[in-house]
């Protein structure tokens, strides 16, 4: 196992009703700017929870953050926090709602230059405005993690980059009842992908994080269709909320070699063709296994093995059908995993490994061996 240092500083509030507990979390005197999506939690109850629990505060509001958020408009919700000396933020909504207020906490700080720095430059964080968060849709796992990803629409870019923790977050599994069948797909995918990103790599002798990682993958697998034929099922809603939460909290990737190359793709076929999030990884990650099936042999064994129940044929032979089960769990959850199949052109691999490679991304990885050919290959099992 590698060395590591671990703090993780957010406080989960999580079950039936707890949004009745922003009152004790958000500070008495608290202006509050309330961020959210295009306005479902008007319609299902959540904005009515959120506001009867925000008493004696001054409370202002800031909708339509996108999908995929976009710098252009979270700059306008930094002016707001600004302009009305806002002291508290909320974010109330999924990842994306979530990733963009970070990202506005950050901006409303930011003196002398561009915040856009911070992603492009890697300039730190000058400072952030309080934040909290109510989760609306599980995928992300951006309710217990430092990590904002913004889209710059004018010059076609999605970035990552870490920025703060929220102060508390509140999961009540009852509010992702109403979701659309896509995204609870989506966030099953999402999660999925995102253990896969700090678990399919190489052994280090690190026998805990694989058997959390792999408990976090066969708990999805088995949750997935009462997620999606019921979705007032209490427990499994539970359980694929708490899944993608430990996903990204960090938990499992430490003393680990981690991937991401799957991501780097994704973001940038997002940038391009606007494919939600989940689907991009849907059509990259099986090729990102094909590709690099050398360098990640034991651990697809291992997979195989642990969450498909492989234990028949050669190496090869065993590889191959740990892949196939990953793609056909995608399908099975209702997220297409070819490219064709969203309308896009084989030439797209090309377009994505040179937008990588101009900006310096050649080495991506757990061994940093994935350059623009590399990229390439990967997509091209997703024809």
């Amino acid at each position: 196992m590698n060395d590591f240092e671990y703090v993780n500083p957010v406080k989960v509030l999580f079950g039936k009703g707890k949004i009745a507990k922003i009152n004790d979390e958000v500070p008495a005197a608290a202006r509050v700017l309330i961020t959210y999506g295009g306005g479902s939690i008007k319609k299902n109850g959540v904005y009515e929870q959120v506001i009867s629990n925000l008493p004696g505060r001054k409370v202002f509001e800031f909708g339509g953050i996108e999908a995929n958020p976009h710098y252009e408009t979270l700059m306008k919700a930094a002016e707001i926090v600004r302009r009305e000396n806002v002291d508290f933020i909320l974010a109330v909504g999924g990842g994306s709602v979530l990733d963009g207020t970070k990202f506005i906490a950050a901006a409303a700080k930011y003196e002398g230059g561009d915040p856009w720095d911070i992603f492009t430059k890697q300039a730190p964080v000058q400072g952030v405005v309080p934040f909290g968060t109510v989760l609306t849709l599980p995928a992300t796992g951006s309710e217990m993690n430092p990590v904002a990803v913004i889209t710059r629409a004018s010059t076609s870019e999605k970035l990552p980059s870490p920025i703060a923790h929220p102060k508390f977050s509140v999961i009540d599994p009852e509010t992702t009842y109403s979701l659309p069948a896509r995204q609870v797909s989506n966030g099953i995918v999402d999660a999925f992908a995102h253990v896969l990103e700090q678990y399919l790599t190489y052994p280090v002798n690190a026998p805990l994080q694989d058997r959390i990682a792999e408990s976090i993958l066969q708990t999805l697998v088995e949750i997935a269709p009462a997620c999606l034929e019921d979705p007032p099922n209490y427990d499994a809603r539970a359980s694929l909320c708490w899944c993608a939460t430990l996903a990204l909290n960090g938990l499992i990737a430490q003393g680990v070699p981690q991937d991401w190359s799957t991501h780097m793709i994704g973001h940038e076929m997002t940038a391009i063709s606007g494919l939600d999030h989940a689907q991009t990884l849907a059509i990259a990650y099986p090729g990102t296994l094909a590709a690099c099936r050398k360098n990640k042999h034991a651990k697809l064994l291992q997979y195989g093995e642990r969450i498909w129940n492989i234990h028949e044929g050669s190496e090869e032979q065993r590889i191959d059908k740990a892949i196939d089960a990953t793609r056909s769990f995608f399908e099975g959850v209702g997220v297409k995993s070819h490219l064709k199949e969203y309308n896009l052109e084989p030439e797209i691999a090309h377009t994505i490994a040179k937008r990588l490679d101009d900006r310096g991304w050649n080495h991506l990885g757990e061994r940093q061996d994935i350059g623009p050919e590399k990229v390439e290959e990967i997509l091209s099992y997703s024809y």
